[in-house]
């Protein structure tokens, strides 16, 4: 059941939790851990992406273990488009990222998820130019005509690359796809790691926003290449309580997730600490009253 007495709902990413988990012991531990949902991965890895082939059966039993546990699948990180980008100039390729996004808007509708993340990549693996924009803002147009269709948002996650790294680049592109299932996906650590004003961008970006990372990075600097991944909250350098406040100013009320991933057996207490110390901080920021 949906909480309206709090202000926001709060998520955890699947990765943050080891691999090797059943799907009944990810939602027990997120349900234990205090979380309102999880977020599902599929990735460039070929166990995650055969998810997109399952069986009626076995997705509507882990829908049905969703409702018995009452701990929904909210949204869906969908990053195995970096491997098979829609941008490629292999045609070949872009087929496949097609596939993968018709798969993952079927998926997404039979579970109940509501937003699919995309990857804010034109390419990652091969050399980006005019053309490979052209091919990625073209794949956008026709993927969100396909999510419409669901009646499932498309989320486009600010990346770690500098080809989509702020929500002033997303707002040019939102011009070309101005579909109200278009819309940002804001990772704040990949924001901050490439030394953008955070709370400028999310006042820039406000009215398109429809769910949020919390992540901690490490700036790019001359001295440094910045760290995009893999830290525990707290360990970084994102500005916690400034996003808190700018977003308490908006009355921002979507979801978030906390994105981490399980690095050693310590991962239970890892994920509690970074709730704690987000949930401190939001009260703090004015966010949680």
């Amino acid at each position: 059941m949906i909480n309206f007495a709090k202000k926001f709902r709060l998520g955890i990413y699947e990765k943050a939790m080891p691999a090797e988990l059943s799907w009944r012991e990810r939602l027990v531990n997120a349900k234990a851990l205090g979380f309102d949902f999880l977020e599902i991965s599929v990735d460039e890895t070929t166990d995650r992406q055969a998810r997109l082939d399952w069986s009626d059966e076995d997705i509507y039993a882990l829908r049905n273990l969703c409702i018995e546990l009452d701990m929904p699948l909210q949204s869906m990180c969908l990053s195995a488009h970096r491997k098979y980008p829609f941008g490629s100039m292999d045609d070949k390729v872009r087929e496949r990222a097609f596939e993968i996004m018709e798969k993952a808007i079927v998926l997404a509708y039979k579970l109940g998820i509501r937003c699919i993340q995309m990857a804010g990549y034109d390419v990652y693996y091969e050399p980006q130019s005019k053309e490979t924009h052209r091919r990625f803002v073209e794949g956008m147009q026709r993927a969100v005509k396909m999510a419409e269709r669901a009646g499932v948002l498309l989320g486009v996650e600010i990346m770690d690359t500098p080809y989509l790294n702020s929500l002033s680049k997303f707002e040019v592109l939102k011009r070309e796809i101005p579909s109200p299932f278009f819309m940002a996906y804001p990772d704040v650590g990949n924001i901050s790691g490439w030394n953008h004003d955070v709370p400028t961008e999310l006042k820039l970006g406000q009215d398109h926003i429809v769910q949020i990372h919390l992540k901690d990075t490490l700036r790019v600097s001359p001295e440094c290449k910045g760290q995009f991944r893999d830290l525990v909250i707290g360990q970084g350098e994102v500005d916690f309580h400034a996003i808190f406040k700018t977003l308490a100013e908006i009355d921002y009320a979507a979801p978030f997730v906390i994105e981490m991933w399980a690095q050693n057996d310590h991962w239970y207490e890892d994920i509690a600490h970074a709730k704690a110390t987000l949930e401190r901080i939001a009260h703090e920021s004015g966010l949680l009253l």
